[in-house]
């Protein structure tokens, strides 16, 4: 059993023995990280390469496609470690090494979720106001990139500070005291010191109940309820002007065909948008808080406390999930992106087609030559 789940058993004083469970979230955590880990880099390097190489109009939702990408390719480079652990329980790398992955995993949740924000927001005011469309500047859009990258950073880093209070041994010990009273037995003396621990192992502080609740309240708040307003909002703004505009189409069909085209496309893609932040970033927010409340040991209803342990690490896997989803986005959405992969896979097919090898004769064929 690992530290959480004696830690949480000790102070609740519920009877679930979650280390059968523990054991089938590892595995889950090692295959999912495995098979999203190829998908992602392939998916997020191509996607990074084409917008940076080949997407000219770099003004409009671009230059948050292109952030998204790079939060998601660095989150991605970041499972093979997190593969390592959960396949060998080990972590021979250092502790800074561990808070930084660690840390990297929130700052990609977080970043992802504003930039996602940033282009559904922007799709709705260059459709409804046009001449702000012609007004903007690329300059605009990389500073607003900026000052998502400082805010999110800082705003992530109580996540890393929570986790690093105590140390591997002292609270391996202060456990495993904690289960033998749980259980009833005797101490097993200590034959060495335990091996460093990470990631979900991680001992976390208790701090006040003020700082908690503060902490939860601006993750909730700022985090997960603003945008999703946000979204939700983008979407209806958009669909309603749609619906308007479908009402003259049979007074003005040849003036409103090509404005009706591009609102439809910027519906979808804030649609898609909303897809991905309710199935990846939902789950982890709804649970959040009751989890925190577990984990401080205030939320005492022990089937209520079993489910939400057991929620976590499922709703942390569908987090990881948009690395390979929010790709999808800039191709099916986005006509140029995909022109330009379907150009790249064609003139790759083309140059294997007129390879050396490809035009040896055929046996007919050499039977059939003159001699």
């Amino acid at each position: 059993m690992n530290a959480s789940g004696a830690e949480s058993r000790a102070h609740s004083g519920c009877n679930h023995d979650m280390s059968e469970w523990e054991e089938h979230m590892e595995k889950m955590y090692s295959y999912f990280y495995l098979l999203l880990f190829v998908p992602g880099l392939l998916l997020n390097t191509t996607a990074l390469w084409v917008l940076w190489r080949h997407i000219s109009k770099k003004s409009k939702t671009v230059i948050f496609m292109m952030n998204l990408a790079l939060a998601d390719l660095v989150h991605t480079l970041s499972l093979p470690l997190r593969i390592y652990y959960y396949f060998t329980h080990s972590w021979p790398f250092g502790s800074g090494l561990c808070l930084f992955c660690f840390y990297l995993k929130y700052l990609n949740m977080y970043a992802a979720i504003s930039f996602l924000v940033c282009i559904s927001v922007q799709r709705c005011c260059f459709l409804l106001d046009p001449f702000l469309a012609r007004r903007w500047r690329r300059r605009s859009d990389l500073v607003i990139s900026a000052v998502v990258w400082a805010v999110v950073g800082l705003s992530c880093s109580p996540f890393i500070l929570m986790r690093s209070g105590a140390s591997n041994t002292s609270d391996a010990q202060h456990v495993s005291e904690l289960r033998d009273s749980v259980e009833g037995s005797a101490p097993p003396p200590l034959a060495s010191s335990p091996k460093p621990s990470c990631f979900k192992d991680l001992p976390m502080r208790r701090p006040s109940t003020a700082l908690l609740v503060s902490m939860v309240a601006l993750a909730e708040v700022f985090g997960f309820l603003l945008p999703l307003l946000c979204i939700v909002y983008s979407s209806v703004r958009i669909r309603r002007s749609l619906a308007v505009q479908q009402n003259h189409a049979a007074l003005q069909p040849k003036n409103l065909k090509h404005s009706d085209g591009e609102k439809s496309r910027a519906l979808k893609m804030v649609l898609s948008c909303s897809l991905v932040f309710l199935l990846c970033f939902a789950p982890y927010h709804i649970n959040f808080l009751l989890y925190m409340m577990v984990q401080q040991g205030i939320l005492s209803h022990c089937p209520t406390r079993l489910a939400v342990l057991q929620v976590h690490p499922v709703s942390l896997c569908l987090a990881s999930l948009s690395c390979c989803l929010n790709p999808l986005l800039y191709y099916f959405l986005t006509a140029e992106f995909r022109l330009h992969i379907r150009s790249r896979t064609s003139s790759f097919s083309s140059s294997l087609m007129s390879s050396p090898m490809s035009q040896r004769p055929r046996p007919e064929d050499s039977r059939d030559a003159p001699r």
